[in-house]
């Protein structure tokens, strides 16, 4: 099986994770007035951390919306999106930088929206972390368990608000289906089944192209290794269409760790294991050449296992035109699925769609997840998905695809988060050195 390509990084754990976790002497700026609202100066200051298709569709114009929000900072390596991004209404006097380090200096910026490729979630959300501000980070956490493991200790430790971004417990159909599995509705969890639509594909490596002006490749790169520039890698030029490094294995993991967050975290969510993780994993994927461009795995079933028997079935749906995600709960008493786009929701039988949820209970409030964020941070309280569940959630799709690679059932300590007697296996908890990565005490020469 494929191994991981040799991307980066076990030196940026000493070189960031011994800062990232000291207490916090930031006081944020965003104060309320006696009327609830929050003057413009008073409003949280964010800084925007990346300005692609997600953060421009998604991530952004919540926070150009929401009272308590100001956005006060700009940053992404391709200057074509930054300028772009400068010119809507309300954001041309904003501070804009190609350094993510320029936008953790300023005083004004209480927290950051990180919306960057994969690969430099944990660098980037461990300096944020280190000067003092709150961390809203697109899912998953990382590319391997060992580097979400230290960015859940270091944001415990520090007691930062951290928000990982996922909008499915936002969603109400997932939302509703979570209330009515956790209040017992489907009696006891015997099996959960998700899957997401498969829209990778492989792509032979391509011929190195002239770095476009408008783009920081450097750092764009950040803690990955050194490679060519091709369009491919990285993301479509002057367009918002998906990216090249969602395929490719240095930046991410593919649809199973990256999309397939979003129904992980339910299906732990449902379960009541988001703090926790199975104890036993199998799976069997299809893989591409590795020394292709797009090189991440393709399809996948993986079987999950729980230490109070609950299974958990996790596969890509080939056919992407007619494959909708979903996550189905079944129980002693019947089952309920919810479904993502369109969203519906189904159980048999039709009644447990009727229970009443007790809200002692299931003491949750159904919310965008940058209203949580904003309202977490306004009383400095735990968020709906803070970095421990989102590195939980994220282990999911991890855990799957190193039992894809090894190909044999695997034992799984998620107290030790270790792998029992196997070292091969163990070896895959993170990722081999390669490019140093950032210094983050300062901005890059």
């Amino acid at each position: 099986m494929p191994e991981k390509p040799s991307p980066t990084r076990r030196a940026f754990l000493q070189a960031t994770a011994g800062t990232a976790i000291a207490a916090p002497t930031f006081v944020p700026a965003g104060a309320l007035g006696a009327d609830g609202k929050a003057a413009p100066s008073n409003r949280f200051g964010i800084g925007m951390i990346a300005l692609g298709r997600q953060a421009i569709g998604r991530n952004l114009p919540v926070f150009l919306r929401h009272p308590l929000s100001q956005v006060v900072a700009l940053c992404d390596v391709d200057r074509w999106r930054l300028d772009r991004t400068r010119g809507r209404q309300g954001l041309s006097d904003c501070f804009c930088t190609t350094d993510f380090r320029e936008v953790l200096d300023r005083k004004d910026v209480d927290a950051v929206m990180i919306t960057t490729p994969d690969h430099s979630h944990v660098t980037i959300a461990l300096a944020a972390i280190r000067a003092g501000k709150d961390v809203c980070c697109e899912k998953p956490i990382g590319l391997c368990i060992e580097h979400g493991r230290i960015l859940a200790d270091a944001a415990a430790k520090a007691g930062c608000v951290f928000r990982t971004d996922s909008e499915f417990r936002s969603i109400p159909t997932f939302f509703k289906a979570v209330s009515l599995v956790r209040t017992g509705k489907i009696g006891r969890i015997r099996t959960i089944r998700m899957a997401v639509p498969l829209w990778n594909e492989p792509l032979p490596m391509q011929p190195e192209m002239p770095v476009p002006e408008e783009l920081d490749y450097n750092m764009w790169l950040g803690p990955a290794p050194e490679a060519p520039y091709t369009e491919k890698r990285v993301h479509p030029r002057k367009d918002y269409g998906r990216p090249g490094w969602y395929a490719n294995r240095t930046y991410c993991d593919g649809v199973i760790s990256n999309w397939g967050y979003h129904p992980a975290d339910i299906a732990q969510w449902g379960n009541n294991s988001e703090r926790t993780g199975p104890v036993e994993i199998e799976g069997r994927g299809d893989f591409p050449p590795p020394d292709g461009l797009w090189n991440v795995m393709l399809g996948f079933d993986v079987r999950y296992r729980y230490a109070d028997g609950v299974e958990l079935f996790y596969t890509a749906l080939a056919d992407k035109s007619k494959g909708q995600s979903y996550v189905r709960f079944e129980g002693t008493e019947g089952w309920l699925c919810a479904w993502y786009g369109p969203d519906r929701l189904e159980a048999e039988p039709a009644s447990i769609l009727t229970a009443e949820v007790d809200p002692d209970a299931f003491p949750f409030v159904c919310k965008n997840e940058k209203h949580d964020f904003l309202d977490c941070m306004k009383s400095h309280s735990q968020t709906l998905q803070d970095a421990e569940v989102g590195h939980r959630s994220s282990s999911i799709g991890q855990l799957g695809y190193i039992a894809c690679q090894v190909g044999r059932k695997l034992r799984w300590d998620p107290a030790a988060e270790k792998f029992t007697a196997d070292d091969e296996a163990n070896a895959l908890l993170q990722l081999p050195p390669g490019r140093p990565p950032w210094n983050v005490a300062g901005p890059s020469s």
